[in-house]
Protein backbone atom coordinates (compact mmCIF):
# COMPACT_ATOMS: atom_id res chain seq x y z
CA UNK A 1 0.00 0.00 0.00
CA UNK A 2 1.12 3.29 -0.78
CA UNK A 3 1.19 5.15 2.48
CA UNK A 4 1.89 8.76 0.26
CA UNK A 5 -2.18 7.41 -0.56
CA UNK A 6 -3.10 7.56 3.17
CA UNK A 7 -4.22 10.47 4.91
CA UNK A 8 -2.64 9.73 8.53
CA UNK A 9 -5.27 11.87 10.18
CA UNK A 10 -7.48 8.71 9.56
CA UNK A 11 -5.23 6.79 11.74
CA UNK A 12 -5.69 9.24 14.51
CA UNK A 13 -9.48 9.29 14.69
CA UNK A 14 -9.17 5.58 14.72
CA UNK A 15 -6.94 5.24 17.67
CA UNK A 16 -8.84 7.55 19.58
CA UNK A 17 -11.92 6.02 19.04
CA UNK A 18 -10.58 2.81 19.62
CA UNK A 19 -9.71 4.66 22.95
CA UNK A 20 -12.68 6.05 23.76
CA UNK A 21 -15.28 2.97 22.13
CA UNK A 22 -17.57 5.90 21.04
CA UNK A 23 -18.03 7.98 18.38
CA UNK A 24 -19.35 11.36 20.65
CA UNK A 25 -16.70 11.03 22.91
CA UNK A 26 -13.60 10.84 20.05
CA UNK A 27 -15.35 13.77 18.39
CA UNK A 28 -15.30 15.57 21.48
CA UNK A 29 -11.96 15.13 22.26
CA UNK A 30 -10.74 15.21 18.68
CA UNK A 31 -12.79 19.05 18.29
CA UNK A 32 -14.70 17.73 15.32
CA UNK A 33 -18.26 16.73 14.57
CA UNK A 34 -19.70 13.34 15.40
CA UNK A 35 -20.19 13.17 11.47
CA UNK A 36 -17.15 13.81 10.72
CA UNK A 37 -15.86 11.03 12.88
CA UNK A 38 -18.08 8.54 10.91
CA UNK A 39 -16.70 9.39 7.53
CA UNK A 40 -13.14 9.01 8.95
CA UNK A 41 -14.57 5.65 9.51
CA UNK A 42 -16.14 4.69 6.68
CA UNK A 43 -13.02 5.93 4.63
CA UNK A 44 -10.95 3.21 6.85
CA UNK A 45 -13.44 0.66 6.62
CA UNK A 46 -12.80 0.89 2.68
CA UNK A 47 -9.02 1.03 3.27
CA UNK A 48 -8.50 -1.54 5.35
CA UNK A 49 -11.58 -4.07 4.34
CA UNK A 50 -12.50 -4.34 8.14
CA UNK A 51 -15.62 -3.07 9.55
CA UNK A 52 -12.95 -2.11 12.42
CA UNK A 53 -16.24 -1.18 14.85
CA UNK A 54 -19.68 -2.20 14.93
CA UNK A 55 -22.48 -0.65 17.41
CA UNK A 56 -23.69 -2.21 20.68
CA UNK A 57 -25.67 0.06 22.78
CA UNK A 58 -24.05 3.46 22.81
CA UNK A 59 -20.99 2.17 22.11
CA UNK A 60 -19.09 0.63 19.75
CA UNK A 61 -17.28 -2.73 19.72
CA UNK A 62 -13.80 -3.35 17.97
CA UNK A 63 -13.20 -6.13 15.44
CA UNK A 64 -10.47 -8.56 16.10
CA UNK A 65 -8.66 -6.34 12.90
CA UNK A 66 -8.93 -3.36 15.22
CA UNK A 67 -8.19 -4.54 17.97
CA UNK A 68 -4.74 -5.92 16.42
CA UNK A 69 -4.10 -2.81 15.28
CA UNK A 70 -4.65 -0.87 17.93
CA UNK A 71 -1.32 -1.35 20.09
CA UNK A 72 0.55 -0.90 17.14
CA UNK A 73 -1.40 2.56 16.11
CA UNK A 74 -0.82 3.61 19.87
CA UNK A 75 3.08 3.31 19.18
CA UNK A 76 3.32 4.65 15.85
CA UNK A 77 1.70 7.82 16.75
CA UNK A 78 3.46 8.19 20.04
CA UNK A 79 6.56 7.74 17.87
CA UNK A 80 4.95 10.93 15.29
CA UNK A 81 4.34 12.85 18.68
CA UNK A 82 8.23 12.60 19.41
CA UNK A 83 8.93 13.69 15.71
CA UNK A 84 7.51 16.56 15.88
CA UNK A 85 8.20 17.76 19.84
CA UNK A 86 9.99 20.46 20.28
CA UNK A 87 14.15 19.75 20.48
CA UNK A 88 15.58 19.65 23.58
CA UNK A 89 17.90 23.42 24.67
CA UNK A 90 21.15 22.67 22.56
CA UNK A 91 24.03 22.13 24.93
CA UNK A 92 27.29 22.91 23.14
CA UNK A 93 29.55 21.30 25.69
CA UNK A 94 27.64 18.06 25.09
CA UNK A 95 27.45 18.22 21.26
CA UNK A 96 29.74 15.77 19.45
CA UNK A 97 28.93 16.49 16.08
CA UNK A 98 31.32 16.81 13.07
CA UNK A 99 31.31 19.89 11.24
CA UNK A 100 33.10 20.08 7.72
CA UNK A 101 34.96 23.58 7.22
CA UNK A 102 36.57 24.25 3.68
CA UNK A 103 39.13 26.79 3.94
CA UNK A 104 42.82 27.76 1.78
CA UNK A 105 46.21 26.67 3.75
CA UNK A 106 46.46 30.25 4.18
CA UNK A 107 43.26 30.13 7.05
CA UNK A 108 44.45 27.06 7.91
CA UNK A 109 47.69 28.48 9.09
CA UNK A 110 46.55 31.80 10.46
CA UNK A 111 42.89 30.63 11.79
CA UNK A 112 42.75 27.02 12.53
CA UNK A 113 44.90 27.20 15.56
CA UNK A 114 43.07 30.04 17.79
CA UNK A 115 39.80 27.77 16.20
CA UNK A 116 40.68 24.93 18.08
CA UNK A 117 41.08 26.01 20.87
CA UNK A 118 37.99 28.11 21.15
CA UNK A 119 36.72 24.55 20.21
CA UNK A 120 38.61 22.44 23.00
CA UNK A 121 36.91 25.43 25.46
CA UNK A 122 33.55 25.73 24.60
CA UNK A 123 32.49 22.63 22.13
CA UNK A 124 35.20 19.80 23.87
CA UNK A 125 33.14 17.17 22.26
CA UNK A 126 32.54 18.04 18.39
CA UNK A 127 35.00 16.74 15.61
CA UNK A 128 36.20 19.08 13.17
CA UNK A 129 37.38 18.04 9.72
CA UNK A 130 39.05 21.00 7.62
CA UNK A 131 39.16 20.39 3.53
CA UNK A 132 40.93 22.38 1.39
CA UNK A 133 39.10 24.98 -1.41
CA UNK A 134 39.99 21.85 -4.33
CA UNK A 135 37.00 19.85 -2.15
CA UNK A 136 35.08 22.29 -2.20
CA UNK A 137 35.00 23.16 -5.59
CA UNK A 138 35.36 20.10 -7.00
CA UNK A 139 32.21 18.36 -4.82
CA UNK A 140 30.40 21.36 -5.03
CA UNK A 141 30.43 20.71 -1.56
CA UNK A 142 27.97 24.03 0.25
CA UNK A 143 25.27 22.39 -2.04
CA UNK A 144 26.01 18.85 -2.06
CA UNK A 145 26.37 18.81 1.97
CA UNK A 146 30.09 17.40 2.18
CA UNK A 147 31.02 20.16 3.54
CA UNK A 148 28.87 22.68 6.26
CA UNK A 149 30.70 25.70 5.52
CA UNK A 150 33.49 27.53 4.43
CA UNK A 151 35.95 30.34 4.41
CA UNK A 152 35.99 32.61 1.05
CA UNK A 153 36.34 36.20 -0.57
CA UNK A 154 33.53 37.75 0.06
CA UNK A 155 30.95 37.43 -2.92
CA UNK A 156 32.47 34.20 -3.73
CA UNK A 157 29.62 31.82 -3.52
CA UNK A 158 26.28 33.73 -4.55
CA UNK A 159 23.15 32.82 -2.88
CA UNK A 160 24.74 31.40 0.32
CA UNK A 161 23.78 32.85 3.36
CA UNK A 162 27.47 34.88 4.79
CA UNK A 163 28.66 37.05 7.59
CA UNK A 164 31.77 38.71 7.32
CA UNK A 165 35.14 38.01 9.25
CA UNK A 166 37.94 39.99 8.29
CA UNK A 167 40.11 41.50 5.64
CA UNK A 168 42.81 40.20 4.12
CA UNK A 169 45.25 42.47 3.03
CA UNK A 170 48.46 41.51 0.55
CA UNK A 171 52.37 41.45 1.42
CA UNK A 172 55.81 40.88 -0.05
CA UNK A 173 57.78 37.99 1.66
CA UNK A 174 61.80 37.69 0.89
CA UNK A 175 64.14 35.67 2.96
CA UNK A 176 65.71 37.60 5.67
CA UNK A 177 68.62 38.23 4.21
CA UNK A 178 67.24 38.99 0.61
CA UNK A 179 69.71 41.97 -1.26
CA UNK A 180 66.22 44.11 -1.51
CA UNK A 181 66.97 45.89 1.89
CA UNK A 182 64.19 48.13 1.76
CA UNK A 183 61.02 48.04 3.60
CA UNK A 184 58.80 49.18 0.72
CA UNK A 185 59.22 47.37 -2.24
CA UNK A 186 60.07 49.25 -5.30
CA UNK A 187 58.66 48.90 -9.18
CA UNK A 188 62.00 48.17 -10.09
CA UNK A 189 62.47 45.47 -7.52
CA UNK A 190 58.96 43.92 -8.30
CA UNK A 191 59.77 43.92 -12.12
CA UNK A 192 63.12 42.27 -11.19
CA UNK A 193 62.56 39.48 -8.41
CA UNK A 194 61.51 36.26 -9.49
CA UNK A 195 58.06 35.82 -8.09
CA UNK A 196 56.24 33.12 -6.46
CA UNK A 197 52.48 32.29 -7.19
CA UNK A 198 49.68 30.38 -6.75
CA UNK A 199 47.30 28.32 -8.32
CA UNK A 200 45.10 27.19 -4.97
CA UNK A 201 41.88 26.36 -6.77
CA UNK A 202 41.20 23.52 -8.78
CA UNK A 203 44.55 24.08 -10.23
CA UNK A 204 44.18 27.42 -11.20
CA UNK A 205 44.31 31.23 -9.79
CA UNK A 206 41.73 32.14 -7.01
CA UNK A 207 40.08 35.09 -6.71
CA UNK A 208 42.48 36.57 -4.61
CA UNK A 209 45.05 35.95 -6.78
CA UNK A 210 43.52 37.12 -9.62
CA UNK A 211 42.53 40.59 -8.13
CA UNK A 212 46.01 41.82 -7.11
CA UNK A 213 47.33 40.22 -10.48
CA UNK A 214 45.02 42.93 -12.22
CA UNK A 215 45.60 45.82 -9.29
CA UNK A 216 49.36 45.03 -9.70
CA UNK A 217 48.88 45.39 -13.79
CA UNK A 218 46.73 48.69 -13.24
CA UNK A 219 49.36 49.93 -11.20
CA UNK A 220 51.77 49.64 -13.18
CA UNK A 221 53.24 46.91 -11.76
CA UNK A 222 54.10 43.56 -14.21
CA UNK A 223 56.20 40.76 -13.26
CA UNK A 224 56.19 36.86 -14.57
CA UNK A 225 56.11 34.28 -11.91
CA UNK A 226 58.62 31.94 -12.59
CA UNK A 227 56.88 29.21 -10.22
CA UNK A 228 53.40 27.99 -9.49
CA UNK A 229 52.20 26.24 -6.46
CA UNK A 230 49.49 25.59 -5.01
CA UNK A 231 49.93 26.61 -1.29
CA UNK A 232 51.58 29.58 0.60
CA UNK A 233 52.93 26.95 2.79
CA UNK A 234 55.24 26.11 -0.24
CA UNK A 235 55.69 28.98 -1.27
CA UNK A 236 57.06 30.33 2.25
CA UNK A 237 59.23 27.07 2.29
CA UNK A 238 60.42 28.57 -1.72
CA UNK A 239 61.16 31.97 -0.34
CA UNK A 240 63.47 30.61 2.76
CA UNK A 241 65.72 29.53 0.78
CA UNK A 242 65.71 31.29 -2.43
CA UNK A 243 65.92 34.79 -3.66
CA UNK A 244 62.16 34.93 -4.91
CA UNK A 245 59.48 36.90 -3.71
CA UNK A 246 55.34 35.82 -3.19
CA UNK A 247 52.93 38.12 -2.48
CA UNK A 248 50.98 36.89 0.16
CA UNK A 249 47.95 38.28 2.79
CA UNK A 250 49.43 39.68 5.49
CA UNK A 251 47.84 37.12 8.61
CA UNK A 252 49.26 34.15 6.94
CA UNK A 253 52.93 35.74 6.33
CA UNK A 254 53.03 37.08 10.06
CA UNK A 255 52.26 33.41 11.18
CA UNK A 256 55.32 32.15 8.92
CA UNK A 257 57.75 34.69 9.46
CA UNK A 258 57.75 33.65 12.88
CA UNK A 259 58.86 30.23 12.24
CA UNK A 260 60.74 31.03 9.12
CA UNK A 261 63.68 33.62 7.73
CA UNK A 262 61.01 35.47 6.15
CA UNK A 263 61.13 39.36 5.67
CA UNK A 264 57.71 41.14 5.28
CA UNK A 265 57.78 44.28 2.38
CA UNK A 266 55.18 46.66 2.09
CA UNK A 267 53.85 46.62 -1.40
CA UNK A 268 54.43 49.96 -4.19
CA UNK A 269 50.86 50.38 -4.45
CA UNK A 270 47.80 50.96 -1.66
CA UNK A 271 44.39 50.01 -0.99
CA UNK A 272 44.67 46.10 -1.90
CA UNK A 273 42.17 44.44 0.17
CA UNK A 274 40.03 41.22 -0.22
CA UNK A 275 36.98 40.71 2.72
CA UNK A 276 36.44 37.44 3.45
CA UNK A 277 33.46 36.38 4.73
CA UNK A 278 31.92 32.76 6.39
CA UNK A 279 29.58 31.13 4.05
CA UNK A 280 26.99 28.49 4.80
CA UNK A 281 23.95 26.72 2.82
CA UNK A 282 20.51 27.52 3.43
CA UNK A 283 19.59 24.00 4.55
CA UNK A 284 22.15 24.87 8.01
CA UNK A 285 20.35 27.70 8.80
CA UNK A 286 17.75 26.36 11.47
CA UNK A 287 20.58 23.86 12.93
CA UNK A 288 20.73 24.46 17.01
CA UNK A 289 24.37 22.64 16.10
CA UNK A 290 25.43 24.50 12.92
CA UNK A 291 24.58 27.63 14.67
CA UNK A 292 26.63 27.33 17.53
CA UNK A 293 29.86 26.51 16.18
CA UNK A 294 29.01 29.55 13.31
CA UNK A 295 28.89 32.08 15.95
CA UNK A 296 32.18 30.24 18.30
CA UNK A 297 34.06 30.47 14.51
CA UNK A 298 32.82 34.26 14.04
CA UNK A 299 33.64 35.45 17.55
CA UNK A 300 37.18 33.54 17.25
CA UNK A 301 38.23 34.80 14.36
CA UNK A 302 36.59 37.98 13.24
CA UNK A 303 39.09 41.54 13.29
CA UNK A 304 39.37 42.64 17.09
CA UNK A 305 36.51 45.31 18.19
CA UNK A 306 34.79 44.93 14.70
CA UNK A 307 30.92 43.62 15.61
CA UNK A 308 29.85 40.63 12.99
CA UNK A 309 26.63 41.68 11.12
CA UNK A 310 23.55 39.30 11.42
CA UNK A 311 24.37 36.95 8.07
CA UNK A 312 22.32 37.72 5.23
CA UNK A 313 22.37 36.09 1.45
CA UNK A 314 25.51 36.66 -0.24
CA UNK A 315 25.50 37.92 -3.76
CA UNK A 316 27.67 38.66 -6.83
CA UNK A 317 31.07 39.97 -6.33
CA UNK A 318 30.99 42.82 -8.89
CA UNK A 319 34.52 43.10 -8.13
CA UNK A 320 35.43 39.40 -9.24
CA UNK A 321 37.78 39.87 -12.48
CA UNK A 322 35.96 39.19 -15.59
CA UNK A 323 37.43 36.20 -17.85
CA UNK A 324 37.83 33.87 -14.60
CA UNK A 325 36.41 30.16 -15.47
CA UNK A 326 34.54 30.09 -12.47
CA UNK A 327 34.34 31.97 -8.88
CA UNK A 328 37.48 30.46 -7.11
CA UNK A 329 38.09 31.16 -3.23
CA UNK A 330 41.72 32.56 -2.38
Amino acid sequence: MNLSAIDLNLLHVLAVVLEERSATRAARRLHVTQSAVSNALARLRELLKDPLVTRRGRGLVPTPRALELQPRLAAALKELERVVETAPAFDAARCDREFTLACADNQQLSDLPRLCQALEREMPRARLRVVSIDVLLATNGLVTGEVDMAITPSGAHPGMHAAPLYVESPVAVVHRDHPFRGAVLTPEAFARIPQVSFNVALGRPGIGSALTDRAFRAGGLDAVPSLYVPSFAAAAMVVASTERLACMPRRVATVLAAHLPLRLLRLPIEGLAMPMSLVWHARTEGDAASACFRALLLRTLREPGEPVPAARRSRPSRGAPKGLPAPSPM
